[in-house]
């Protein structure tokens, strides 16, 4: 990979990819380092009527309110993430809708490890045989004899998309309840 199109994550020498690993469903991700602010514990959620479904509610986390997606759900079409007691949220610091960065939590079943993963050891990501869009995986790596998707963060959870899908649902919320009039 060119300096160029060195992806955030890496370090300044482009050989490595810093990340952090996770289970969502039965499949291993990583997310680059650089976008995760923090990692806390599943400690309940308040639900806000009439937002969609991939969005499971808001927490509270120190006085500013942020939004919880849930990445299994909206990314991958499997349902809701189960709740249990090994469930965290990763707050993401996200580039915004309006130049700034978007603090937005998504549902994680349990976090791994920090690693950092040499970039000959990271193939690009397939064309064919997965359920997630292409342009949302920034590659495939080995980890402990499994394979571990490392997403790429802007293109899968970009704000104005997140933004856009949100504004459909609502929209689709609204024509149904005018059809039942």
């Amino acid at each position: 990979m060119r300096n160029s199109e060195q992806p955030a994550g890496q370090d300044s020498g482009g050989q490595k990819f810093h990340c952090v690993t996770f289970i969502l469903g039965e499949d291993l991700f990583g997310i680059q380092i650089n976008f995760i602010r923090e990692i806390i514990e599943f400690d309940g959620i308040t639900e806000v009527p009439m937002m969609p479904s991939f969005v499971r509610g808001i927490i509270n986390l120190r006085g500013a309110v942020v939004p919880v997606i849930d990445f299994l759900s909206v990314r991958f079409g499997r349902g809701q993430t189960a709740l249990k007691a090994s469930t965290c949220v990763a707050i993401l610091s996200l580039p915004g809708l309006e130049g700034g960065y978007a603090d937005i939590g998504i549902l994680l079943d349990s976090v791994c490890e920090v690693l950092e993963i040499p970039q000959s050891e990271i193939d690009p990501s397939p064309s064919f045989g997965s359920n997630i869009r292409s342009d949302f995986i920034q590659g495939i790596a080995t980890i402990n004899q499994r394979f571990a998707i490392l997403l790429n963060v802007r293109q899968a959870l970009s704000v104005s998309e997140l933004s856009e899908m949100a504004e459909a649902v609502t929209q689709q919320f609204l024509s149904d309840d005018i059809e039942a009039l």
